[in-house]
């Protein structure tokens, strides 16, 4: 199996997609999230945008393969809110997102096949509205280094073309920088010596 170092997300969110069926109202709306706390907030800060809705449902992926994932049907009948929400989510292939379906009942009854097709048409049509990237998974690394050391370590990032998040030139040089993990090994090769030597500490920061 080949590794990852990608994975499919949203850039921003949208909280107003509007579909009407039979009289109810369904507002989607989509977030980028990367753990439960992001989920928590967004969800609070949904219920506070349409406090008068009749039903919250949602799904939502975390974890570069989606592998962290819940469904849930906010009272709706079981299996016909959450999980169409959570299926679109697989088919547009998207991970560290989070989708919501808001319902005002109409005082039309959908049924249960009339429900599963509405919230998959509300999520689907959240999704369309999204603007849907590719994001590089990388890691962040503090490089620490002496001031003689300087041009090396400048000219080999440089090259690499690698950004540098931070950097505190005080008594010693200290640099933040983000390695796209397809770019990890090449960038072990670019500063072997440099490392061997301990000419250049690193860590990686959590």
């Amino acid at each position: 199996m080949s590794e990852t170092f990608e994975y499919k997300t949203i850039s921003q969110s949208i909280t107003d997609a509007l579909v009407k069926i039979k009289g109810s109202k369904f507002f989607g709306l989509i977030y980028p999230v990367i753990n439960e706390e992001d989920i928590k907030k967004f969800l609070l800060q949904t219920r506070e945008m349409y406090p008068q809705a009749t039903h919250y449902c949602y799904a939502y992926r975390l974890g570069v393969s989606g592998e962290n994932y819940r469904v849930n049907d906010d009272g709706e009948p079981s299996g016909t809110a959450g999980l169409p929400i959570y299926h679109q989510l697989l088919s547009f292939e998207l991970t560290n997102v989070l989708l919501i379906s808001v319902r005002y009942f109409g005082g039309t009854k959908l049924g249960v096949g009339g429900l599963i097709k509405a919230y998959k048409e509300s999520a689907l049509f959240t999704i369309e509205q999204s603007d849907i990237i590719i994001k590089e998974l990388s890691e962040i690394y503090e490089l620490t280094f002496d001031y003689n050391h300087q041009s090396a370590v400048m000219t080999l990032l440089k090259k690499m073309n690698l950004d540098i998040l931070n950097f505190n030139f005080s008594e010693n040089c200290e640099l933040s920088i983000e390695i796209p993990l397809k770019r990890k090994t090449e960038f072990y090769e670019k500063f072997d010596s440099l490392f061997a030597q301990n000419f250049v500490t690193q860590k990686k920061v959590p």
